[in-house]
Formats: structure tokens, C-alpha cells, sequence
């Protein structure tokens, strides 16, 4: 429960940040009458009561020790109000709503991106140190030679190794501003070459990010994945090395209240298992499902179409195995395998078989 009457969540946090920072923008335009300034004024302090009252909850919420890890999220709920408070005390220029823009902070305070982004820069710290210093050393390297080679035909761009470092820059980020071009022919082909290692610095970055990103998400992924495996009775018989296979091979689903997960009659390529939520059986006797059921191995076992429709009484989590992963659950946990197929044989009615 809030402690204050008023909660900002994190879809009002960026809506509040963006009316701000849109009102900020306004009041530089010239020629505005004096009582347009006055309104989007107002707005702003609408915005930072808002934002004040966040403050507060915030910080009584970490006194009453209900905040954990939360020290990004204070520090920008008290930037917020502390800043343009500081600058409408003590500035009095027009400038002061400047101070403001400290809002941009706001969207992130709640952002899940984040702390991932943090995670995959100290994964990948030493690959990421290791390409920057290849950018460094290309860098003056490249600078050096600009100097050499057109420091005698352009002494105003290339006078030195600090000015054709610029030029270095603005060439090995491909970006090519124009304002200091090599007149040489060895300064072209210099020129071309820098661009194709700008190309591949850059790419060395972006591959080293992507693929700590991807390894990232799969360890949060397999974790959550787990969690729900975990909370399935069947599998809990599972030995490590197969629950590892298992988790790899599921799949969650989240699904809201009524919504259809198998029509009667279809092709079945995966099974179910419930993890949370209830899940209704259309039968000429309906059932329900709960927490700890599974569903729809019947069209894997058998290869016929699915002889039921099921859709979610409740909003549910599901897992759901592929045809191919449920052939290699049942080759690696016979007994789970036999479990199933019992239970399958008991749906159609018949007496299951050894």
C-alpha cells in the first residue's frame, strides 16, 4: 500500500518528465507573452509537487526498511526536487527552468534496462577495455600520420597532432563532416583505410554488447525458468543434468482469462504444464486444471488431433514442451514419461499398460 495518497508509477513518471521537459523547451522560444510563461511555469510546479510528494514516499518507504537496493531511484527522486528548487531560490534569471531538465532522470529511475546494461558492461569490462584501446592506438596512430603526410599542404586543419586527431575522430566514426579533407593522394588513401577501421572498432563494439546482452538475457531467462520448473511436481523428480535439459527446452507462457490455448480438432506439436492459474477443459464433462497439471500429450503421444479445446479460467502461466523436446524428455526420464502416458490413458478412459 502507498504511503502517500498520491503513487507515481513508472507510465506517469515518463509522462509527467516529458511535459516538463516539453514546457522547459517551450519557454526558450522568443516573443512569448508573459502570461503563456506564467502557465508553463505553473506546470512545472505542478510537476515538481508531484515529483515532491514522490520524494517523500520514497523516502519514508526506505525508512520503514520496505526499499532494497533502491539508492538510483532516491538519488533521482531528490535530484528532481532539490535541483529546480535550488535554482528558483537562488537564480533569478530566465534560465533558472533550465534546471529542470534534471527530469530526464525520471523515466530511468524505474527502468529494468539498467541494471542489465550494468551487468553486461562488467561481464564484458575486459573485451570492451581491450577494443577501446585498439580504438586509442588506431586513433593517435592515425592522427601521427595525418600529421605527417598533409601538415605542409594544410598547416590550418593539420598543423598538428591534436587538430588531425579531430580529423581522426570524425574519420574513424565514419561520420565525415567535411571540414578538414586530405588534399594528397597518400592522405586519401590514409583517409580509406581509417574509414575501414572505424567500421570494424565499431562493429568489435556493437558484436561484444549484442552478444553480452543475448548472454545475459538467456541467464535470466534459464533463471526464471527454473523458478517455474521448479514449482511443477512432475519434474521434480528430475536429476540435475536432465532438469538443465528440460528447463532449456520449455518455453513460459503468460496468458489472460479466457483466452484459447488448443482448439479440439487441431495438429498438437507441444504439451502444457500449468504453473500458476487455473486452465478449463471444454468436454461434454468440463474439468479444470490447477497448478501442477499438464495438458495436451495426448496429440504427442498418439499423433491424433486434439480432442479438446482448453482455454484459461484464470490468467495462467504455462510451460509449454515441444514434440521433439517431449521425445527427449521420454528417452532421458523413462519413469516421467511413463507418468504421462498413464495419465494420458486415463483421459481417454482406458486401462494403462505397463
Amino acid at each position: 500500500m502507498s504511503v502517500l495518497p498520491l503513487r507515481i508509477y513508472a507510465p506517469l513518471n515518463t509522462l509527467l518528465a516529458a511535459i516538463g521537459l516539453v514546457a522547459v523547451a517551450t519557454l526558450t522560444m522568443p516573443n512569448m507573452s508573459g502570461r503563456s510563461r506564467l502557465a508553463l511555469t505553473a506546470v512545472l510546479a505542478v510537476i515538481w509537487g508531484a515529483y515532491l510528494l514522490q520524494m517523500a514516499e520514497t523516502l519514508l518507504k526506505r525508512r520503514a526498511g520496505d526499499l532494497r537496493d533502491r539508492t538510483p531511484a532516491i538519488a533521482i527522486d531528490v535530484l528532481a526536487v532539490l535541483v529546480p528548487l535550488a535554482a528558483f531560490l537562488l537564480d533569478g534569471t530566465p534560465d533558472r527552468s533550465l534546471y529542470c531538465a534534471v527530469w530526464l532522470l525520471k523515466p530511468l529511475r524505474d527502468s529494468t534496462f539498467f541494471p542489465v546494461l550494468g551487468r553486461v558492461l562488467a561481464n564484458e569490462a575486459r573485451n570492451l577495455i581491450g577494443v577501446t584501446t585498439l580504438f586509442g592506438v588506431v586513433l593517435f596512430g592515425v592522427a601521427l600520420a595525418a600529421y605527417v603526410i598533409e601538415r605542409d599542404i594544410q598547416p590550418e586543419k593539420f598543423g598538428s597532432i591534436p587538430q588531425a586527431m579531430w580529423w581522426a575522430v570524425v574519420t574513424l566514426s565514419t561520420t565525415g563532416y567535411g571540414d578538414a579533407i586530405p588534399q594528397s593522394f597518400d592522405g586519401r588513401v590514409l583517409a580509406g583505410a581509417v574509414m575501414m577501421c572505424g567500421i570494424g572498432i565499431f562493429a568489435l563494439w556493437a558484436g561484444i554488447l549484442a552478444s553480452g546482452f543475448y548472454q545475459e538475457i538467456r541467464r535470466e531467462d534459464f533463471v526464471r525458468n527454473w523458478q517455474l520448473v521448479a514449482g511443477v511436481p512432475l519434474f521434480q523428480k528430475l536429476g540435475p543434468a536432465a532438469l538443465v535439459e528440460i528447463v532449456r527446452a520449455l518455453r513460459p507462457r503468460n496468458l489472460p482469462a479466457g483466452a484459447v490455448i488448443c482448439r479440439s480438432g487441431e495438429t498438437g506439436d507441444r504439451m502444457f504444464f500449468v504453473v500458476e492459474g487455473r486452465v478449463s477443459v471444454v468436454m461434454p464433462n468440463p474439468v479444470e486444471l490447477g497448478p501442477g497439471a499438464f495438458f495436451g500429450e495426448m496429440a504427442l503421444i498418439s499423433g491424433e488431433p486434439r480432442m479438446a479445446t482448453v482455454s484459461a479460467a484464470t490468467a495462467v502461466s504455462l510451460l509449454s514442451l515441444h514434440a521433439a523436446d517431449f521425445q527427449m524428455l521420454c528417452s532421458s526420464s523413462p519413469e516421467i514419461a511413463e507418468i504421462i502416458r498413464k495419465t494420458a490413458l486415463e483421459r481417454r478412459g482406458a486401462a494403462p499398460t505397463a
